[in-house]
């Protein structure tokens, strides 16, 4: 594989408005849970190893694979299932905000498969983890190089939200990357290992916080 897909892929300049999103990690900094380097890799962490790991990244995981397989019953099943765990109003729209973007962009770019074609036309909805996954079949990249883009997007977004809100310098940034690498890690093989089966996560002060910042009086992000 290439590796311009990959870096398409997961580049903070696909347009799909990411930077408009903290998921309530702006919220944490305006109640002090997240206040310096230290906090901030908890929380971090906690999201990679208790909330993506469990449910988000494993859901992808599948979605990716049905759609390299072209499984297109199991893709809209997937994509259903992941548009219904939004806990919270913001974080629904984040969803379906992004994955339109998502889905806009492709469905102008020729590189688009004529299957894909029919199974966007076909849906009234999308969320981001479709739409990834489709992106991902478009730009050539392996289920497995799918998923780690997707945690490097996120993390990389995160850090975004530290250094605006917080803030953070850049120099902080990049050493809580390299913090947070081996949580990274960690949290994709655990992924990679679950049965989707036995997938699920209850992140209550995820939900908590984004249901706070829905309220925030002055903010920088929409969710």
């Amino acid at each position: 594989m290439a590796a311009w897909g990959l870096l398409r892929l997961s580049s903070p300049q696909l347009p799909i408005g990411g930077y408009s999103y903290s998921q309530a990690l702006e919220l944490a900094i305006e109640q002090g849970l997240v206040h310096d380097s230290t906090s901030a890799a908890t929380w971090l962490g906690d999201q990679l190893l208790l909330n993506l790991a469990r449910f988000e990244v494993p859901l992808l995981k599948a979605l990716c694979d049905a759609v390299e397989a072209g499984d297109w019953p199991r893709v809209a099943e997937l994509d259903a299932r992941q548009r219904s765990s939004r806990e919270t109003r913001e974080l629904a729209q984040e969803n379906r905000q992004m994955g339109y973007s998502l889905r806009q962009l492709l469905s102008h770019l020729p590189e688009l498969s004529p299957a894909a074609q029919r199974y966007l036309a076909d849906q009234p909805d999308c969320g981001l983890a479709a739409a990834w996954a489709l992106a991902a079949q478009c730009w050539q990249v392996d289920s497995a190089s799918a998923v780690q883009a997707w945690l490097w997007a996120w993390l990389e977004n995160q850090l975004a939200v530290l250094m605006k809100a917080l803030p953070l310098g850049q120099q902080a940034a990049q050493g809580l990357l390299s913090a947070l690498q081996p949580t990274l890690h960690d949290a994709y093989q655990h992924a990679c290992a679950q049965p989707l089966a036995n997938c699920g996560s209850a992140p209550f002060g995820l939900a908590l916080a984004s249901m706070a910042h829905e309220q925030q009086y002055s903010r920088l992000f929409r969710s």
